[in-house]
């Protein structure tokens, strides 16, 4: 096994761990250890709510979430010899829940996907499911089943949803001038356009005193995925991949977390992969000048893995840009598009008696593929979402004979 460079005591909040971790960006946080390029180590991550979610049949927590506790991330981790201007190679050897444990945490053999209220940052569909919703997996190996979307049984894609460097400060303001400006659009919208930086709730690693409050009052929110890298969420980010991050600060200053067990394209419920605390292996090494030599001014560049689960059929909805409640046309927009095909899956999971909210769930965190398949043909953009039928235990295929309608209990619900 690595060595573990940063530690987690799962009974314990990121905040009293020995080394804690943090949930803001700035350049300022601390890094917690240093490493030489070629290392392979261990970092050990929370559930990205610091496990405010339970292993129960309501979503009331759910509901009452605090998101200014999020994300609880591990790190930063220094790369010795790291400037800006290089590239940080990152490889992910391998992740997991956390390993050989039951328990309350999530990643301890269980964990949750939740569709958040509106008022609490909704999700994509937010508009057909203003409340809080939950379901919860157990894991059985690679396998996740949910006694609340009875039915189905799949093979995750573990991977992070959020890893990423620490930004200049002068990208740092940039983000919050940039997302503040978006906000000033539409400054009382439900849910939010943006969120900007707040003092709640924010921890800064091991930062003390003056430092600790100007990050807390300067750091950028770590909801978005950013220049940085950040809250990407992409399910094909597991074994195997590479990412190769632009270095913004000296130490390049690597942090991650939000851990999933599985999670369909788009993460569409917001909290809709299956979330959990556990831990991730890491190779990094440098590429000097690195950003330069290849154009990397934005974002990162990643190479996925091989591992990924066989499926071999699919059930594919499309979705085109049109709003149908009423039948206005968009011009070649994807997003309402592929929101109208994950509208289609919906419905037409509910005539196997499945209820709206878990069809929702259900693609939130199964592993779905979310395609842009027609931007070019005006005015109506084309997105598709595949969905495998191996993972149900009955046959989700349209015959003549009709669907096969059952009671298919529900999902955790709001009291």
């Amino acid at each position: 096994m690595p060595e573990v460079v940063f530690s987690v005591d799962q009974a314990m909040s990121m905040r009293d761990q020995k080394v804690p971790g943090h949930n803001r960006w700035h350049p300022d946080i601390p890094p917690a250890v240093t490493v030489k390029p070629g290392s392979e180590f261990r970092i050990e991550c929370r559930d990205w709510t610091d496990n405010q979610i339970g292993n129960n049949d309501s979503a009331n927590d759910v509901r009452d979430v605090d998101l200014t506790h999020a994300h609880m991330l591990s790190g930063p981790i220094a790369v010795e010899g790291a400037e800006p201007g290089d590239l940080l190679v990152v490889d992910i050897l391998d992740l997991g829940p956390v390993p050989q444990s039951t328990g309350e945490g999530s990643g301890q053999g269980w964990g949750y996907t939740g569709v958040f209220a509106r008022e609490n940052g909704g999700g994509f569909l937010t508009d057909r499911f203003p409340d809080s919703y939950k379901a919860v997996w157990d894991f059985h190996g690679q396998q996740a089943t949910s006694r609340h979307i009875p039915g189905v049984s799949y093979t995750g894609i573990t991977h992070p949803g959020l890893f990423g460097t620490a930004p200049s400060a002068d990208l740092l303001a940039r983000w919050n001038a940039r997302e503040q400006a978006l906000i000033d659009t539409d400054p009382h919208r439900v849910p939010a356009l943006a969120l900007p930086p707040l003092a709640d709730n924010a921890l800064a690693g091991t930062a003390v005193g003056a430092t600790a409050a100007r990050i807390a009052a300067e750091g950028a929110r770590t909801v978005p995925a950013r220049e940085n890298g950040g809250n990407h969420d992409i399910k094909n980010f597991t074994r195997g991949s590479r990412v190769f991050y632009p270095v913004l600060v000296p130490g390049a200053l690597l942090s991650g977390g939000d851990l999933h067990f599985s999670q369909g394209d788009g993460e569409i419920t917001f909290c809709g992969a299956i979330e959990m605390g556990g831990f991730i292996d890491l190779h990094v090494d440098l590429i000097k000048g690195g950003m330069e030599k290849y154009g990397v001014t934005t974002n990162p560049i990643f190479m996925p893995g091989n591992v990924a689960p066989q499926y071999s059929e699919f059930i594919s909805f499309v979705g085109i840009s049109v709003d149908h409640a009423t039948d206005t046309n968009h011009y070649l927009d994807a997003t309402m598009a592929y929101r109208n095909a994950c509208l289609n899956a919906v419905d037409y999971l509910t005539s196997f008696g499945y209820t709206g909210e878990q069809a929702y769930l259900l693609l939130g965190s199964a592993p779905i593929e979310g395609r842009i398949s027609g931007v070019v043909d005006i005015p109506n953009a084309c997105s598709t979402l595949y969905l495998p039928t191996a993972i149900f235990d009955f046959d989700i295929r349209p015959t003549a004979q009709g669907p096969r309608k059952a009671d298919r209990g529900q999902c955790a619900v709001t009291s």
